[in-house]
């Protein structure tokens, strides 16, 4: 594919011909987003370790997809590295920075920890630091709703404090919020966070449920439902949240002018920056979501119940009118409609 690049309209125009850096490229959402900012006739610059967290292969698949582009650069990088990412920055100078890269999972945090301080923490600072020494004009990074752990009040706002999280991964996320605060007021870095809240769709993480159902009912093994098959979750697909994410990309955070100290916003503060949440504001049962699934397979799957695992909530529902206040953003697929598409890349892409 040769898109012709276009630098006066479309998803990142803002920031000139600078190429947007885009981390966690070979990923499932970093690819998705690279690509969408591909079709706009944008440059990006893609950066992956290709680790092994989940089938390699996969990841080199979708890189292959990506490379098909004329303004697609690969950097082949871990962003723990300080030295590699300093000389990604110092190379092509991006102006809008999407930050997707991460060691994810709640429950491998419980077996890796130290994998998710490397990367989470470490990790992110070398692109705050990056940010901050080559002008930088809005970094947007993956958050995640994992941060609200022992949050129960639904939905879930941004507004309400998040400090309790019950698994490493989301401590280690809502880290990269304060971090990116403190970098905001410091430095006067633009920073947005964006609060995942259960992400799926074509090339998704083979780690997550949707992906493991699918294998194991067409292949007539038994499914692991957690929580006794009573959780809730605020299901997205994956082209909802790239529409969101490019949206708040061209909507660099500000500081808030009524910010009170003595009363402080948790979404807000005096320096630019800013969290949201983006998914989908209706929540929907594992049960349900298993029937669907069935539906479009015509299969029934083998459940076998077992109990919540630790790390896990019992449910997450997404409040996101401040996303659509900003930059009118509201998911539009349904839970049936998109894993239909889930399945029909599925059996296309594995030739079931």
């Amino acid at each position: 594919m040769t898109p012709s690049l276009r630098d006066q309209t479309g998803p990142g125009a803002a920031f000139g011909d600078r190429p947007i850096l885009v981390t966690g490229a070979a990923g499932f959402i970093g690819y998705h987003v690279a690509r969408r900012y591909l079709e706009a006739g944008r440059r990006v610059v893609g950066v992956d370790n290709l680790n092994a967290y989940y089938d390699p292969a996969l990841k080199q698949a979708r890189l292959a997809a990506l490379g098909e582009y004329d303004g697609f650069i690969f950097r082949k990088t871990d962003v723990a590295d300080a030295a590699g990412m300093a000389t990604i920055f110092e190379a092509h100078e991006p102006r809008l920075v999407v930050h997707l890269a991460a060691q994810a999972g709640v429950r491998h945090s419980l077996h890796a920890p130290h994998d998710y301080i490397r990367a989470n923490i470490a990790g992110f600072l070398n692109i705050l630091e990056g940010c901050r020494h080559h002008g930088v004009r809005h970094l947007v990074y993956a958050s995640s709703s994992s941060v609200y752990g022992a949050v129960t009040a639904e939905p879930f706002s941004e507004h309400v404090p998040a400090d309790h999280p019950v698994s490493l991964y989301g401590a280690s996320k809502r880290a990269n919020e304060l971090m990116a605060h403190s970098y905001s007021h410091l430095f006067d870095l633009p920073a947005t966070g964006l609060r995942f809240f259960t992400v799926y769709g074509p090339w998704g993480r083979p780690d997550m449920a949707l992906f493991l159902f699918t294998k194991a009912i067409l292949a007539g093994e038994p499914i692991r439902v957690f929580g006794e098959g009573r959780m809730r979750r605020s299901f997205t697909y994956i082209d909802d949240i790239v529409e969101g994410v490019l949206r708040i990309g061209d909507h660099p955070a500000v500081a808030d002018p009524a910010w009170n100290g003595h009363s402080p916003d948790p979404a807000t503060a005096p320096a630019p920056w800013r969290v949201y949440n983006i998914g989908n504001n209706a929540s929907v049962g594992l049960e349900e979501m298993i029937d669907t699934l069935e539906d479009v397979l015509g299969k029934t799957a083998i459940r076998e119940y077992e109990p919540m695992q630790p790390g896990d909530v019992r449910a997450t529902a997404a409040d996101v009118a401040d996303l659509e206040t900003a930059v009118g953003y509201r998911p539009s697929t349904s839970v049936g409609e998109g894993i239909a598409r889930f399945v029909a890349w599925y059996r296309a892409y594995y030739g079931v």
